[in-house]
């Protein structure tokens, strides 16, 4: 830590308020700060800003939000904030929670009447991820965006942090496609979106759009308010430590631009928004041991820089063990892919490596990615767990990015009846024409492994699953084959039998500095740092060791990154009474 000159003159730059960081949470701090009448600075480590906002699905779960409003809908606070308190356990206080359910509605309202940019809307219908509990949705709080054509920003459009799988030009599928798609074989409606695909392909090759949907539309559409509004963003700039002043508050910070150092003052503040820890693995394996490799979604750059700054002017840290988990697949060449429909998939079963069922597949990715870690704790192989279905399955759903259509020679994802020769010879995907053959490929007991689909069978040619309820919520459902009378269970047949081998994925780390109702920076014990503010990744969770519904990382980083922005702004007002 680094003690910086009392007066501003002292300062190679000065502004009101720096933010570290050009994702959804910096960049919705930069925006309401600028708002309110603060000179407002955006430094961002990478080349590219978005952050993990930008690979993101783009959802951002705000209940009564003003979308929700607009169709009818009112959740009530009170229960959401009861909805909260439960999932989250006694690990989050009541007053983050409840500032969150107050200001997220707010957030969204400010940006939409700040810019033209910024279009958010509501399809009911994806449910919270515990819609049966008090203050749980079976509609849904996941807010969106539109797609947008990446043309409109210019020479910013090559600077947008991309997916690292990039879909073929003119391939994009707004939220709820995705759910209709995966029912290619099920509904003329899936077979509708595929059209859709192939004419979008069309429009891109012939007149040049180059759209993006998701969190590619949501980092695009915030960039483009602030360049509106003359934000000052500044890439390739990472920040090197924070600066104080003798009283331990934090002043700016010393960032590398062009090759030299450079201190930043912040007359009011600094907004930490510089994500987590994802790809710092000798980090996360000395947080969670049984994490030996990098499997995270996360963006690239997401070291931890803002973490561990925090720390040396006196952080306190919390849960940094934990991650938003997805389990994931990954293929040999190092690219992962999301388990998400599969596990809803009606005749399939996952089992660890005593070839046992410890969980409702379908359950959301972040307690089946627990269900991993503890069983892996427990001396009994859970990381990599294998889900098992079969050969009608295969070409009835969407597995592993196939197609369950006709084969297309040069289509961009695999398609036809066979499973690709190349998954078979990566070990990703086994295939086998019995129990003992498929239980000696993945490594579990044959006996064992025979019962466990045994008992599947029967448990699903009964329609309930007694051992693990899946299908019971709501959320279950979503992906599951609508035309049977529960979603998610339907016997396997005959052989040949395919197994899929499942990581320990995560959209990012979700621990990190420990902060109050304000996203103000709190020491051991519950001191503030003074002039320091954590948001999104870089802060503790306010949903805990939880995950509320689709789209509780984004909307959770731009609330408390508006938050924060407010609180300094009412800190300046009342510094000029």
């Amino acid at each position: 830590m680094s003690a910086a000159p009392s007066t501003a003159d002292g300062f190679d730059h000065v502004v009101d308020v720096l933010i570290v960081g050009s994702g959804g949470g910096g960049m919705a701090a930069a925006l309401t700060a600028q708002a309110a009448g603060l000179d407002a600075l955006v430094v961002e480590k990478s080349p590219y800003f978005g952050g993990s906002t930008a690979l993101s699905g783009g959802g951002i779960w705000v209940p009564g939000a003003p979308a929700q409003r607009r169709e009818g809908y009112h959740p009530s606070p009170e229960e959401v904030a009861k909805y909260l308190l439960q999932i989250t356990d006694g690990l989050v206080s009541e007053a983050r929670i409840r500032q969150y359910v107050q200001s997220a509605p707010q957030m969204l309202e400010f940006l939409e009447n700040l810019s033209g940019w910024f279009e958010f809307v509501w399809k009911p219908g994806y449910a919270d991820y515990y819609p049966e509990l008090p203050g749980g949705s079976e509609l849904g709080s996941t807010i969106n965006v539109p797609p947008i054509d990446l043309r409109k920003l210019g020479d910013d459009e090559q600077k947008l942090l991309k997916p690292l799988a990039l879909a073929p030009k003119g391939i994009w599928l707004g939220p709820k496609e995705l759910r209709t798609f995966y029912r290619i074989r099920q509904s003329w409606a899936g077979k509708g979106v595929l059209l859709k695909l192939i004419a979008r392909m069309v429009r891109a090759r012939v007149f040049g759009e180059r759209m993006a949907a998701i969190g590619q539309s949501l980092a695009a559409r915030l960039r483009l308010a602030m360049r509106e509004r003359g934000i000052p963003l500044w890439l390739e700039t990472p920040m090197v430590e924070l600066l104080t002043d003798a009283a331990g508050s934090v002043t700016g910070a010393l960032v590398l631009r062009e090759g030299r150092t450079v201190s930043v003052g912040g007359r009011l503040g600094v907004i930490l928004a510089s994500g987590g820890f994802d790809h710092d693995l000798a980090w996360r394996k000395e947080q969670l041991p049984v994490l030996d490799q990098d499997w995270s979604f996360g963006n690239p750059a997401a070291m931890g820089d803002g973490i561990r700054a925090g720390q040396k002017v006196g952080a306190a840290t919390e849960l940094l063990d934990e991650a938003w988990w997805f389990p994931a697949i990954q293929w040999p060449d190092g690219r992962m892919q999301f388990m998400l429909n599969e596990r809803m998939m009606p005749a399939q079963f996952i089992v660890n490596g005593e070839g046992k069922r410890f969980i409702n597949e379908a359950a959301p990715y972040m307690d089946f990615g627990h269900a991993m870690i503890d069983g892996q704790k427990s001396g009994v192989t859970h990381i990599p767990c294998w889900l098992v279905t079969d050969h009608r399955s295969w070409n009835r759903y969407v597995v592993g990015g196939h197609l369950p259509i006709p084969k297309i020679p040069g289509a961009p994802v695999p398609t036809g009846r066979k499973v690709p020769r190349a998954w078979l010879e990566s070990g990703v995907v086994k295939a086998a024409t019995s129990w003992d053959e498929m239980a000696a490929k993945i490594g579990v007991p044959a006996r064992q492994l025979a019962e466990t689909a045994a008992r599947f069978n029967e448990l699903a040619r009964k329609g309930h699953d007694d051992d693990f309820n899946r299908g019971d919520s709501v959320y279950d459902n979503y992906y599951g084959a609508p035309t049977l009378p529960n979603p998610n269970l339907y016997p396997l047949g005959g052989p040949p039998y395919y197994a899929f081998r499942i990581v320990l994925g995560d959209l990012g780390t979700s621990g990190g500095l420990r902060t109050d109702e304000y996203a103000r920076v709190l020491r051991d014990d519950d001191t503030v740092v003074r002039g320091l503010y954590a948001v999104g990744n870089t802060a503790a969770p306010v949903m805990g060791r939880s995950y509320a519904g689709a789209g509780a990382t984004i909307g959770p980083a731009m609330t408390f990154g508006f938050v924060a922005a407010k609180h300094v702004a009412a800190h300046a007002a009342k510094q000029t009474l």
